[in-house]
């Protein structure tokens, strides 16, 4: 017989006497039998009635087919002015929270627009190419083309809802943030009529006023785009005048306060309050880091040096610096706060659920996917740590969905993160409508996607091509040599005590 296991040498010493000996025998021949049997019929089956080998993907084929597999059934139907048909409350593929505060749910679709055209920007700008991916990325870029134009044409099913409450100062922001990142591939392709849409859109939200907390930011991204498209307007040779525009487009005074209040409410060490007190959730990869971020990028792609608009003193000089030295000490704190991020990711690929939004899923992890996408990742961190971290979190949230995608040969014991038409459900590994908040539907989920901006980096590129290596909480937890961790003295003119 096979000899393996504990306890071998007692079942042999105890053969001789048992007086079940002669049954044992019995039960062992019909064991072995069937054993033999059922070898013989497994060598006879065929070839293509095994379990199918699933070859493994790279990370890059987990992350396109992922966010391929979210943005098809939003882009598709807009594009065709149907998405607003297909996915409704009556039928189920609209969700909204348990606890749902009875505004409008028509910002459903300008959150699941605005919010999933933020995260597939950097990748929808890359060239055209003929491999699988690059078909793929095309696709949604025509999809997403069509759709911006419906989104402000109001003779489309599917123009959004830019007068349906003081919601659309959100995710009107992240509509602009879609462009700014993706400004070459998806603002320059629209027609003139089409820009024109959008900055009358963006001037109309002027009869909404932010509470007082990261909000401000969201009106300091409208603003700045209105800046940026002006600018642009006018290379481009339209007479703004013409068209019934007087003075700037932007509101200068919504800029400036936006800046300011993310300036004054910086607390130290890579993280900003969320208004006058602290709130410790991921607000700060959310909203704050990113988009106090790109208000200073847009202001320095067209005013540089306007230190009036933007103003900082230089702690050392005490020299009066602009929007590109804010935009220096803006990034080194991002870059704190990555570090703080890729800390974590659990050895398991898990990190620590708190906090309100909790459905937002990866956004969690949008600062450091934003300084990997702009190679401006921290010394502490390295490509190949970044990508395996983020990776890591993502075949464990979506194992069902990778699973069923072709993309995992293990079934997964966790449910899908997909409703039955498709579209994200509110939840966090699956479907969790307690977690929701107040204002949570499932077109806010779309957030997830702001994890995947280093998708804007080509497949050649080393955050691709770089090993795996194992992040900072693997390596400590698995007995390996890490990095300690220390305050990093940032803006010594704020907290001078240090």
């Amino acid at each position: 017989m096979c000899v393996f296991g504990r306890g071998v040498m007692r079942g042999n010493a105890l053969q001789g006497t048992s007086p079940f000996h002669s049954s044992y025998h019995m039960k062992k021949h019909k064991l072995l039998s069937a054993a033999v049997l059922l070898v013989l019929m497994l060598m006879s089956v065929p070839v293509s009635a095994k379990k199918k080998v699933v070859k493994t993907p790279s990370d890059r084929e987990v992350w396109t087919t992922l966010l391929y597999r979210m943005a098809q059934p939003v882009l598709e139907p807009m594009a065709e002015g149907r998405l607003q048909q297909v996915m409704t409350y009556e039928n189920g593929n609209l969700e909204v929270s348990p606890t749902w505060d009875g505004r409008n749910k028509k910002v459903t679709y300008m959150e699941a627009f605005g919010r999933l055209m933020a995260g597939l920007a950097p990748w929808l700008s890359l060239p055209d190419d003929e491999t699988p991916e690059g078909l793929q990325r095309k696709q949604l870029r025509e999809w997403a083309l069509k759709a911006y134009a419906n989104a402000v044409d109001p003779a489309s099913p599917d123009y959004l809802g830019w007068g349906s409450g003081g919601q659309t100062l959100v995710d009107a922001a992240y509509v602009v943030e879609s462009f700014h990142r993706g400004w070459d591939a998806l603002w320059e392709p629209l027609s003139t009529e089409t820009k024109l849409r959008y900055v009358r859109e963006m001037q109309k939200l002027h009869r909404y006023d932010p509470p007082y907390q990261n909000w401000f930011l969201f009106c300091g991204m409208e603003e700045c785009f209105l800046m940026k498209a002006e600018a642009s307007l006018k290379k481009a040779g339209v007479d703004l005048q013409k068209e019934g525009f007087e003075g700037p487009l932007y509101d200068a005074f919504r800029i400036k306060t936006a800046v300011n209040k993310a300036e004054e409410w910086y607390i130290g060490d890579g993280w900003y309050a969320d208004g006058p007190s602290f709130a410790f959730d991921y607000y700060n990869s959310y909203v704050i880091h990113p988009m106090y971020a790109e208000c200073v990028e847009m202001v320095c792609d067209v005013q540089p040096n306007n230190s009036y608009l933007i103003h900082s003193v230089d702690p050392v000089t005490y020299k009066t610096q602009g929007p590109t030295y804010r935009l220096g000490v803006i990034r080194e704190r991002m870059q704190k706060f990555s570090c703080i991020l890729e800390r974590m990711v659990s050895p398991e690929g898990t990190y620590p659920v708190f906090g309100r939004s909790i459905p937002y899923r990866l956004a969690v992890f949008q600062p450091l996917a934003m300084m990997a996408w702009q190679k401006r990742l921290p010394k502490q961190l390295t490509n190949g740590q970044v990508r395996a971290a983020i990776t890591a979190v993502m075949k464990r949230m979506y194992a069902a969905d990778l699973y069923e995608l072709g993309l995992s040969a293990t079934p997964a014991t966790t449910p899908t993160n997909f409703n039955k038409g498709g579209f994200l459900t509110i939840g966090f590994v699956g479907s969790h409508p307690n977690v929701a908040d107040v204002y949570t539907n499932n077109g806010s989920l779309y957030m997830t996607t702001l994890a995947f901006l280093p998708l804007g980096l080509p497949a050649d590129d080393p955050f691709w091509t770089d090993p795996a290596v194992p992040w900072t909480s693997k390596k400590a937890w698995e007995a390996e040599d890490f990095p300690k961790d220390h305050k990093w003295h940032i803006n010594k003119q704020i907290l001078y005590w240090e």
